[in-house]
C-alpha cells in the first residue's frame, strides 16, 4: 500500500503530512514509557522485520500495490507508540533510499501504515485480549485478529483519501474493490505471520512482549499466591 508521488493531490498530501508529523511527535513522547534498556533492542528487531516484510510488493490493480504491513505486529511486540515509530522509520528509509513509496507521499504512507495500521491493530488486540483468558497463550490469537482487521481498515482509509484527493483517472469504486479484495487476502496472510512471530517470542521471552504484560503479571501473581498458600504460616513470618 505504498502510495506513490502524485497519486493524491497536494492538499491531501499536505494534510496527511501534518497528521503524520503530529502522530510521530506524540509517539516520541509515548515511547519513553514503553521502552527501557532491556526492551529497546526489540524495537530495532521489529523495524528490521517490518522492513523486510514490506519490501515484498505485488500489484493489486487500479494503480496500487499490496504487501504485508506489520502495524499490529509492531504494536503487540513493542507497544503502540513505539510501533508507530518503528513503521514510520521503515517507510522513510524505503522512500528515501529504496524508491518504495513517494517522497511527497511519506506523510500519507505514515498515516496509513504507521498510524492507522498500528492504532487499529492495537485497539483490536486489546479488545480481543480482554475477552480471552488472561494467559500467555491468548496473546498470539489476539494479535492475529488484530492483524486481520487492521489491514483492510487501512485500505479503506486509503480509498477514502483517494475519493477526496485522488488524481489518477480511476473510479473510486474500482479502487475500493481492488484494495479491499486484495487486502482482505493480505490480512489473512498477515494474521498467520503475526501469530507465528508473536507466538514464538512469547514462548521464548514473554517479558519482552509489550502485549503480554498483563498475562505475564497475572501468571506471576498466580504463582506467588500458590507459593504463599503452600508455605506454612510459621515460615511466612
Amino acid at each position: 500500500m505504498h502510495v506513490p508521488d502524485g497519486f493524491l493531490d497536494a492538499p491531501t498530501s499536505i494534510a496527511t503530512g501534518v497528521v503524520a508529523a503530529g502522530a510521530v511527535a506524540v509517539a516520541l513522547r509515548g515511547a519513553r514509557r514503553e521502552l527501557d534498556d532491556r526492551t529497546a533492542p526489540m524495537a530495532g528487531l521489529v523495524a528490521t522485520f517490518v522492513f523486510a516484510a514490506q519490501m515484498v510488493n505485488f500489484p493489486v490493480g487500479a494503480g496500487t500495490s499490496g504487501h504485508l504491513m506489520g502495524g499490529a505486529l509492531a504494536a503487540v511486540l513493542v507497544g503502540p507508540w513505539t510501533g508507530v515509530l518503528c513503521v514510520s522509520v521503515v517507510l522513510i528509509v524505503q522512500a528515501l533510499f529504496m524508491a518504495d513509496g513517494g517522497i511527497t507521499a511519506i506523510g500519507t504512507n505514515i498515516t496509513l501504515l504507521a498510524l492507522v495500521g498500528v492504532a487499529v491493530g492495537w485497539l483490536v488486540f486489546v479488545a480481543v485480549r480482554a475477552i480471552l483468558p488472561r494467559r500467555l497463550s491468548s496473546v498470539a490469537p489476539a494479535a492475529a485478529v488484530a492483524a486481520l482487521v487492521s489491514v483492510p481498515v487501512a485500505s479503506l482509509v486509503f480509498t477514502a483519501l483517494f475519493a477526496v484527493g485522488g488524481t489518477a483517472p480511476i473510479a473510486t469504486d474500482r479502487v475500493l474493490t481492488a484494495m479491499l479484495t486484495w487486502h482482505l487476502a493480505i490480512g489473512v496472510g498477515e494474521a498467520v505471520v503475526t501469530a507465528l512471530v508473536v507466538g514464538a517470542v512469547v514462548a521464548s521471552r514473554p517479558d519482552l512482549v509489550h502485549g503480554a504484560r498483563p498475562a505475564l503479571a497475572a501468571r506471576r501473581a498466580e504463582t506467588a499466591a500458590r507459593v504463599a498458600a503452600a508455605t506454612p504460616t510459621g515460615e511466612r513470618a
